[in-house]
């Protein structure tokens, strides 16, 4: 046992990595349960193979208490690039899952695991910058504004200074860290357009077709990966009821409303309501003509019963976080309106890492590469 492995954070790694073993032999139906189990003892932490990483890292998917997707947990294509350290190679390759996991459109649930070592420090692939004002506002995302302080702390400039620039990705590997801006053909944004109020496609939104989340832990068998980025497709109310419309956010709901000719004077007019169902309306007419998969409430949260039907059947319970299972529009509408779950978290599983820039880095002056 290293001498760095406090003793019972070694015997709780070996547990979790027996759990796993036990879980990994049982569903697959593979043989070599006890020779895997004299490799741990042997070597005191085990050494995932490909077929082991790849199911643990979709059974990590079918555990996500707040994820509504999971149906869909078993077609997980996962790229074993636990051998890739360096930087530009990680870039290299987080450019082809992009690519890849696009599939012309068809998306496809993709994670690409990379080696010790390497972490990506923003919390998506591609996200928007927000640049702060003299006056306090904040121009693009103001949820991204203290990432966008980071990177330009690192030495980006900023881009055109609109409000949906794509920052570019901090890679941290082998000690230090680096910048590296996206291509736009790595993108794929959306434009968003109305099917009958060409007002709303005059306000110049748009959208990124690919949430790649990157600022996650990959737990297996008490191993941790934390370069383990990953995605599936959007649920059309995280753009229009969260990203383009919290307060907090974007704020886009009066821009709509007046676009859509709507009475903003009280909201006794449910202008807020009729806002927000025009702009949803809006986001999946714009994936929908441009070929871009994506999923609405109403579908995916049938689709989320299904799963738990399935899950029965294998013997499994299903649990969940209520608040982030039910969409933040018309969740009354939904049959997950009157269900309840238990959101104890189990292994394997994504673990969320703290912001780069909150975390002391003895040793490394980030603003300084």
């Amino acid at each position: 046992m290293p001498a760095s492995v406090p003793r019972h954070d070694q015997a709780q790694r070996e547990a979790e990595a027996l759990e796993f073993l036990h879980l990994y032999h049982t569903e697959t139906g593979q043989p070599g349960l006890r020779q895997r189990q004299a490799d741990l003892y042997r070597d005191g932490h085990l050494t995932l193979s490909t077929q082991e990483l790849t199911f643990g890292a979709r059974v990590a998917w079918r555990n996500s208490t707040r994820c509504v997707g999971r149906l869909p947990w078993q077609t997980l294509r996962v790229n074993d690039l636990r051998h890739v350290t360096a930087h530009d190679e990680v870039f290299t390759h987080l450019l082809a899952h992009l690519r890849g996991a696009l599939n012309g459109g068809r998306i496809l649930p993709t994670m690409s695991v990379f080696g010790p070592g390497v972490r990506i420090h923003n919390d998506q692939l591609i996200r928007y910058a927000g640049y702060r004002q003299p006056d306090g506002r904040v121009t693009g995302d103001p949820q991204n504004a203290a990432l966008t302080d980071y990177l330009r702390g690192l030495g980006w400039r900023g881009g055109p200074g609109t409000f949906f620039d794509v920052l570019p990705l901090a890679i941290e590997a082998q000690g230090q860290i680096r910048l590296f801006d996206l291509p736009a053909n790595a993108t794929c944004e959306v434009r968003i357009e109305h099917p009958t109020c060409p007002a709303i496609g005059e306000l110049g939104l748009r959208w990124h077709a690919l949430p790649v989340i990157s600022n996650m832990t990959l737990e297996i068998g008490g191993e941790s990966f934390q370069a383990a980025p990953f995605n599936g497709w959007y649920l059309q109310t995280e753009i229009a009821a969260r990203n383009l419309t919290d307060e907090h956010r974007y704020n886009l709901l009066p821009a709509v409303a007046t676009a859509l000719g709507l009475d903003t004077r009280t909201r006794r007019s449910l202008w807020v309501d009729r806002a927000l169902l025009e702009l949803n309306v809006a986001t999946l007419h714009s994936f929908d003509r441009d070929g871009i998969r994506i999923a609405d409430h109403h579908a995916v949260t049938r689709q989320f019963r299904h799963f738990e039907t399935l899950e029965a059947r294998a013997g499994r319970a299903v649990r969940g976080r209520w608040s982030w299972l039910l969409p933040p529009m018309a969740p009354a509408t939904t049959p997950l309106w009157d269900r309840t779950y238990d959101d104890h978290e189990v292994r394997p599983n994504f673990t969320a890492q703290p912001p780069a820039w909150q975390v002391a880095r003895p040793g490394v002056c980030p603003f300084h590469h």
